[in-house]
């Protein structure tokens, strides 16, 4: 029984499914977690490392309301660039956050507060937990075009279509690299273009970069779009987590960014952005913060994570060819250069809910009824059965 992306997620009745038994264990295959080629979670030899050298050397005390500082200044220089200018101008309210999530979360509520009269353009599909966010924060929604099914691509000139239509200031939530669910980004030409349209109509672009580096093995590279944004001169915000880079899932560990007109104003950004987080969570945990402070302030381990997170991010490219190649070599009548096209954790499929359901029933295979595989669940040992079993349910069409 192989399983992909388990305990399947129903993205619209939001509901777990059970455990299946593998003969006589439970294989526990967590959604967007990355596992090795044997399917087994992964601890960063870089973060053994970082949480060696913190044992026993730092106290418990609470971090302030804003979060590690050194984490802060490295993290930023992740998204920004080391040598940018807006750090040296110190044009960048940050504060940590718990993940991606609780960075898109403060956002939000950060958005409600200070633009009361605003909507949220959401694309179509996005991760299902960014509707729950900006609802729970009471900011009206309103979604673009993004993924084109019959193509498995993107559906750039409607997307285009829909940034010049929306009303001039809108505030627009962007996938900075490796789009979830679809895998499908916008080339860097694209990316230009969408840039030059926000500068006309004047919207800001609220970036969730939640896989920087795990995209495509290089932090700068998956950072190109927020780059491009910098270079036009937006003013933009970036919810950044470790959760997928360094595997520190459980210890949520993210940042909150917004890049502000003069220093002035990020002091005033920033002091406000603790003032939403103070009665929220008070301030972050420490932990997680230690690791990455760790690793990215020592050049070392730096470089060893650089590695890591491009050996995880090869693996997951890898078994995206693997699993085109093994199609093909079926003699399927269908294109599967989408499969090696989308980048990231996620590739989506064009499988229907219908043939998911086949997949399950008739082979044993799991995943989200809208055809999103999990590509951190194929390995060298499964990736010939996952393609044979797609084989069967799609050759007929």
């Amino acid at each position: 029984m192989l399983l992909l992306n388990m305990p399947q997620w129903d993205q619209d009745l939001n509901e777990e499914k059970p455990y299946c038994d593998i003969g006589i264990t439970r294989e526990y295959l967590v959604q967007g977690a990355y596992r090795d080629d044997n399917g087994k979670p992964v601890v960063l030899e870089c973060v053994r490392e970082a949480e060696r050298r913190i044992a026993g050397n730092a106290n418990m005390e609470y971090l302030p309301m804003g979060g590690s500082i050194k984490m802060i200044e490295e993290t930023v220089k992740l998204a920004y660039g080391e040598d940018s200018h807006l750090i040296k101008d110190k044009r960048i309210a940050a504060v940590q956050a718990l993940s991606g999530t609780g960075a898109c979360r403060l956002f939000a509520d950060f958005q409600k507060r200070f633009s009361p009269d605003s909507q949220i353009y959401i694309p179509v599909p996005t991760w299902a937990n960014h509707h729950n966010i900006w609802r729970d924060a009471q900011v009206p929604q309103r979604t673009y075009h993004y993924y084109h099914p019959e193509s498995r691509g993107l559906d750039f000139a409607a997307l285009m279509d829909d940034i010049k239509n929306a009303s001039k200031g809108s505030f627009f939530l962007l996938h900075a690299c490796a789009h979830n669910p679809t895998g499908v980004d916008p080339s860097e030409e694209q990316w230009k273009e969408i840039s030059y349209q926000f500068k006309v109509k004047g919207h800001f672009a609220f970036f969730d970069m939640a896989y920087q580096g795990f995209a495509s093995g290089d932090p700068e590279r998956d950072a190109k779009s927020i780059r491009i944004f910098l270079e036009d001169g937006h003013l933009i915000g970036c919810a950044q987590s470790y959760a997928k880079n360094m595997g520190l899932y459980g210890q949520r560990v993210g940042c909150l960014s917004v890049v502000c007109e003069d220093e002035k104003q990020a002091v005033a950004v920033k002091s406000q952005l603790q003032q939403l987080a103070r009665p929220m969570y008070s301030n972050p945990p420490v932990h997680g913060a230690l690791i990455v402070s760790t690793i990215l302030g020592d050049p070392d381990l730096k470089k060893l994570w650089l590695k890591e997170v491009k050996d995880m991010a090869d693996r997951i490219i890898g078994m995206r060819t693997a699993l085109r190649e093994n199609l093909e070599k079926l003699g399927s009548p269908l294109s599967w250069e989408h499969v090696t096209k989308q980048i990231g954790m996620f590739c989506y499929s064009g499988m229907t809910p219908e043939q998911v359901d086949r997949l399950t029933s008739e082979f044993h295979i799991y995943l989200t009824r809208n055809g999103r595989i999990s590509m951190a669940g194929v390995t060298t040992g499964n990736v010939g059965y996952l393609a044979n079993a797609i084989h069967e349910i799609t050759k007929s069409g």
